[in-house]
C-alpha cells in the first residue's frame, strides 16, 4: 500500500509564516477564537478530554490569509493534476494550543460524510524545540497500533494526509503552539442537496 501522508519541511516562505502567526496571536488576544469542538452540526459538542485547542476559521479577509489560500490553490491544482483526486474546495482555520493542550487520536472524515478528502496542516511556530512537545503523531491506517511517524510543529512545515484513512493526534504542547488546519473537499452536491449546505 502506498504511503497516504506526506511531510514537507520549509514548504511555506518564512515571511508568510510570520504574518500568519502575527495575525493568529493578535486575533486570539482580542478574543476572536472559540474553544474547538468535535462532531458536526447537530452532533457538535465540546469535550476537553478529547481536544483543548481554540480555532478561528479563515475567510480570506487579510492579505496573509489571501496569500496562504493562493498557495493552497496551487497545491490543490498540483494534487488534482498528479493524483486525480477531484479536490474541489477548501475549509481551514487557525488553531492555537496553549501549554497543556492536546487533541486525541482521530480521523477527519468518516465514510465521506463531510466531503473531506485531503487534510493539510501548516505550522507557524518559530524556533520550536523537541522538548516543547506538540508533535503530530500519525498512524499509517485506521487499524495501526504503532505510529508511523511524529512531526515537529516547526514553522513552514506542511503535512498532508488522507482525511478518512490516516488517524492522527496532537500530543500535549508545553508552549503555545499555532497552526493552520485545512481540508480539501470533494463536491458532493446533488440536484436536491447542495454541498456545502447553504
Amino acid at each position: 500500500m502506498a504511503r497516504q501522508y506526506a511531510v514537507a519541511p520549509n514548504y511555506f516562505p518564512a515571511h508568510l509564516v510570520r504574518a500568519l502567526r502575527r495575525e493568529a496571536l493578535l486575533r486570539d488576544r482580542r478574543g476572536e477564537f472559540q474553544s474547538a469542538g468535535i462532531g458536526r452540526r447537530g452532533e457538535h459538542q465540546h469535550d476537553a478530554r478529547v481536544r483543548r485547542d481554540r480555532t478561528l476559521w479563515l475567510d480570506g479577509s487579510t492579505l496573509a490569509q489571501c496569500r496562504l489560500l493562493g498557495e493552497f490553490e496551487q497545491l490543490r491544482l498540483a494534487v488534482n493534476r498528479q493524483l486525480f483526486m477531484g479536490l474541489f474546495d477548501l475549509e481551514s482555520h487557525f488553531a492555537v494550543y496553549d501549554p497543556g493542550a492536546f487533541y486525541r487520536r482521530h480521523l477527519d472524515a468518516f465514510n465521506g460524510r463531510n466531503g473531506r478528502v485531503l487534510s493539510v496542516v501548516v505550522y507557524l511556530n518559530d524556533q520550536w524545540r523537541s522538548e516543547e512537545g506538540g508533535r503530530l503523531r500519525i498512524w499509517a491506517d485506521p487499524d495501526a497500533i504503532h505510529p508511523a511517524t511524529e512531526v515537529e510543529p516547526r514553522a513552514g512545515t506542511l503535512v498532508c494526509f488522507l482525511s478518512d484513512r490516516i488517524p492522527h493526534e496532537v500530543l500535549e504542547a508545553r508552549r503555545q503552539r499555532v497552526s493552520v488546519a485545512g481540508w480539501f473537499r470533494c463536491n458532493n452536491s446533488t440536484a436536491d442537496r447542495p454541498d456545502p449546505p447553504r
